[in-house]
């Protein structure tokens, strides 16, 4: 990327520059003529009152004038005149309007250019390189600190032109009247332009400073973050916060220091400002009195003079704004181009012809080194047959982490070479690379999308299909990517379907779904998907069949648990009935909250719902059993220690709401539940909402007090306004609930609190009984659809794990490099997925990293590290003799 903001600019943006450049120029007679005709309106004004005042003219006609070759009478001239002059107006504020959109939009343009091209480049950094810069340098850098650039790419070079025209066309014009008032127009820039600048480089020096600053701060804010576990451990967060005082204090004094350098330059500007204005009046005044100027003129000048005042600030602006945008460009730019980039030819072009990596690989001399000169690998020379299956075990310096990844193709050695026959191995381009080798590592990242997308991602190379879309549509698509181009980004489709079904061997989307299932059952992660679908929910209008065959398991289960003794675990949802083991909450909606307003959390403020209590009388009762409630809390739990696990297992109240519920109960016991202000009543409310008789044996829910939940439940139901109909996805034992999971569709009740065994005995019901109607899949497939969170947060890191072994599967590479990757898992999890996946490359192309030495009996080719070299090699018998490094290994292990 150019070094030079202005390089840039030019390299993108010429033509467009151009244009403006034009446009600019093309205004300046407009200008001009803007000004000069009120001078001729006022002129003409006083000549035709001076004429009309004289007694001589008393009954003479004001003589007529001629414009464009027509006579006009002297009102007709006047309005000619006016007109004229309001037609300049809007010219130049149609030139201005132009310009500023037109140049706005070039900037947007660039800006979106420019944050591709960083973004970009980030994707090529060096892996070593992100041990030295962390996410919290880099996010403000593409986001907050070329934000500036947008607003500056636009002005960058017709800003000076046309500000400046806007400047000079009135100093023209003034000059034009008279050479005095034309001095004194000038007389103080020079002082402007010796003295502010040179107020404004020690401002954008301290900009600078605080530039970097910043950047230090964020960096030590993700450290403290991504330490907070440690900080917690060793009792340092008075050291942590003493650290951030610091470094905000400098900060601090480096912003007070600009903002003084700022108000001084500004009033040193105002004050320079005020000054043309006396000379004008002095010198302009002396001359109209005189006779040697005109009045006509003196308002003209006075007019334009005060025009002087917007371009000089403008340019002004522009010339701190430029040092500024300068000054960030060359500071984000050194950031983003670290020496061992990735070349982007390697990851845009495709190969002229199918590659498949066979045969063997020949590393001589490999060699990687740190900046330092530690070399963690050294000098490795080795021959791995790909058509076997081959083990790399060491001791955690041996080096043979950097090794898998150089073999993975993800970091580039420093020395050496790697063949593949007539191929250099460590130069293939990723558009190989990245399809025909499979890296598992000890940690797999998911992006924060569904399972399917995660699984999938190693298919999405470039768009295969294009959308489809209605013709409004998809010509908007067209449109964005016309403009994505226009701005030098990708203008491929993102919603087309980029996944390569012949990469993974399969016709289309019904095959890769059945594939991607049994890849999942080849990583132990079947079981989990299927869960996941069990607490999914699906749209019945666009899976209608699938929400009909559910209500038939609803109908086959009930038969099965009357059948086989199990009806005792399931108290149905009935209508008549209040059901024990649901909440309070539950049974009043008898229904799932689509609008978040009916969440359970949030019914003690729903004014519908405060509307039915009122009406069912049951306000006072609840607020009572809500107070019953915390007292009962507050006896057993004031106790405890903060974070104590009997407040998550079962307290209403957290440790934290302990003391504020504390006070509300003094406040009742004083004052009784009408004078607790909102808040508290509120508080109070809540409690009971959350109470199930089966379960919190409170006895504060007697059949009584049912039947009356029963029969707000009713009052709720039959006066929901039409505006909230759609709020609560009311329970009906014929119709599919939308806003539920597929369990409790199935379940159509709660399973029965305190039953030896009940959720399990339950949920293997619920499997046998979807299994026996075939719709095991149908679930998998709403399982793939579960959104994994941020980094892939709601999984559990074996899950992750797992889902990187399948991802890696899935796109039936050539070579798989898997680094240390089934560490984190149990034991029978890391025996099945070993298995299967010596089963997958039993032709060969499978190197696996081992943690533990004792595996290697598994693979035909054992090699051995131990400091950055290979040390031993051979197949398990040959290595496992008395002495050798690798017995020594498995002895300790």
């Amino acid at each position: 990327m150019p070094q030079n903001v202005y390089t840039f600019i030019l390299r993108h943006s010429k033509k467009e520059q151009i244009v403006l450049l034009i446009l600019a120029v093309i205004s300046y007679p407009f200008l001009y003529y803007s000004y000069d005709l009120p001078k001729l309106i006022i002129n003409y004004i006083t000549e035709v009152s001076q004429f009309v005042s004289e007694p001589a003219n008393a009954d003479a006609k004001v003589p007529a004038q001629s414009m464009f070759g027509i006579e006009l009478d002297h009102v007709q001239y006047l309005l000619a005149l006016c007109f004229a002059f309001l037609t300049l107006v809007l010219v130049n504020g149609g030139f201005k309007y132009f310009i500023n959109v037109f140049k706005g939009q070039l900037g947007e343009r660039m800006l979106r250019r420019l944050r591709f091209e960083l973004f970009s480049r980030v994707l090529r950094f060096p892996l070593p390189h992100f041990k030295k810069v962390s996410s919290a340098e880099i996010i403000p850098m593409i986001t907050a600190e070329v934000e500036p650039l947008g607003g500056f790419i636009g002005d960058a070079f017709v800003q000076p032109i046309f500000q400046g025209g806007m400047l000079i066309v009135p100093l023209v014009f003034i000059l034009a009247q008279d050479w005095a008032l034309g001095l004194a127009a000038i007389a103080l820039y020079p002082v402007q332009i010796f003295v502010i600048p040179k107020l404004q480089r020690r401002v954008n020096a301290l900009g600078k400073q605080r530039v970097r600053a910043v950047r230090q701060l964020s960096q030590r804010i993700g450290e403290s973050i991504a330490g907070v576990q440690e900080i917690h451990a060793n009792d340092t967060s008075m050291l942590e916060r003493a650290s951030f005082s610091e470094r905000l204090g400098a900060i601090y004094g480096i912003r007070f220091h600009i903002y003084k350098l700022k108000f001084f330059t500004k009033f040193l500007i105002n004050a320079i400002d005020k000054m043309t204005p006396f000379f004008f009046y002095t010198i302009g005044g002396y001359l109209v009195m005189e006779g040697r100027l005109d009045i006509g003129a003196m308002v003209a000048v006075i007019a334009a003079q005060k025009d002087l005042a917007s371009p000089a600030k403008e340019l002004l602006a522009y010339y701190q704004q430029k040092e500024d945008v300068r000054i960030k460009y060359e500071q984000v730019i050194g950031q983003f181009g670290p020496a061992g980039m990735v070349e982007m030819e390697r990851q845009e072009n495709e190969p002229e012809a199918e590659v498949v990596l066979s045969g063997q690989l020949d590393i001589a001399n490999l060699s990687l080194t740190e900046e330092d000169g530690v070399k963690l690998i050294d000098s490795v020379t080795m021959q791995v047959d790909l058509g076997g299956r081959v083990a790399i075990v060491g001791d955690g310096g041996s080096g043979k982490d950097e090794l898998a990844l150089v073999l993975g193709n993800l970091l580039q050695p420093t020395g050496g070479r790697i063949a593949l026959g007539d191929l250099d191995f460590s130069a293939l381009p990723e558009t190989v690379a990245g399809r025909r080798i499979a890296y598992v590592g000890q940690s797999a990242h998911m992006f924060s999308d569904s399972v399917r997308n995660n699984l999938y991602y190693g298919l999405k190379h470039r768009p295969l299909i294009a959308p489809d879309l209605d013709d409004a549509t998809l010509a908007e698509r067209r449109r964005l990517m016309s403009e994505a181009g226009k701005s030098g980004n990708l203008d491929m489709d993102v919603m087309a379907d980029w996944v390569d079904y012949a990469a993974a061997g399969v016709a289309g989307g019904e095959e890769l779904t059945a594939l991607a299932i049994e890849t999942l059952r080849l990583v132990d992660l079947e079981d989990d998907v299927y869960q996941m679908g069990l607490r999914g929910t699906i749209d019945p209008g666009s899976h209608v069949d699938l929400a009909t065959r559910i209500l038939e398991v609803r109908e086959a289960l009930r038969v099965q648990v009357s059948e086989s003794g199990m009806a005792e675990l399931i108290e149905p949802f009935d209508g008549a009935r209040y059901n024990t083991n649901a909440t309070v909450a539950e049974n009043l909606l008898f229904g799932t909250p689509v609008d978040e307003a009916f969440a359970e959390d949030n019914l003690a403020a729903n004014a519908y719902l405060l509307e039915v209590l009122e009406k069912a009388g049951l306000t006072t009762d609840l607020l009572e059993i809500g107070r019953q409630v915390a007292e009962t809390m507050v006896e057993l739990f004031s106790g405890l220690p903060p974070g104590h696990e009997f407040f998550e297992q079962f307290s209403f109240i957290s440790s934290d709401d302990l003391p504020d519920f504390q006070a509300i109960l003094g406040r009742v016991s004083h004052g009784g539940f009408d004078q607790l202000p909102a808040e508290d009543r509120q508080r109070l409310l809540a409690l009971p909402f959350k109470l199930i008789p089966a379960r919190h044996r409170l006895d504060l829910m007697d059949e009584a007090m049912q039947a009356r939940i029963l029969e707000a439940r009713g009052l709720f139901a039959e006066g929901l306004p039409e505006d909230k109909k759609g709020a609560v996805a009311f329970f009906d034992a014929e119709k599919y609930n939308d806003a539920a999971s597929i369990q409790d569709n199935v379940l159509f009740g709660k399973v029965v609190y305190g039953q030896a065994e009940g959720p399990e005995r339950v949920g293997k019901a619920v499997s046998e009984v979807l299994e026996s109607l075939g719709l095991r899949p149908a679930v998998m497939e709403v399982g793939l659809e579960f959104q994994v969170g941020i980094a892939g947060s709601r999984l559990s890191s074996g899950q992750r794990q797992k889902l990187g072994f399948a991802r890696c599967l899935l796109k039936k590479p050539d070579m798989m490099v898997v680094n240390q990757a089934t560490a984190a898992l149990d034991g029978r999890a890391q025996n099945q997925i070993m298995t299967n996946l010596l089963e997958r490359f039993s032709t060969g192309g499978l190197l696996w990293f081992l943690h533990r030495p004792s595996l290697a009996s598994y693979f035909d080719r054992v090699f051995v590290m131990r400091a950055g070299r290979v040390v031993e090699s051979g197949n398990f018998e040959e290595l496992s003799e008395v002495g050798s490094l690798f017995a020594q290994l498995v002895e300790a292990e």
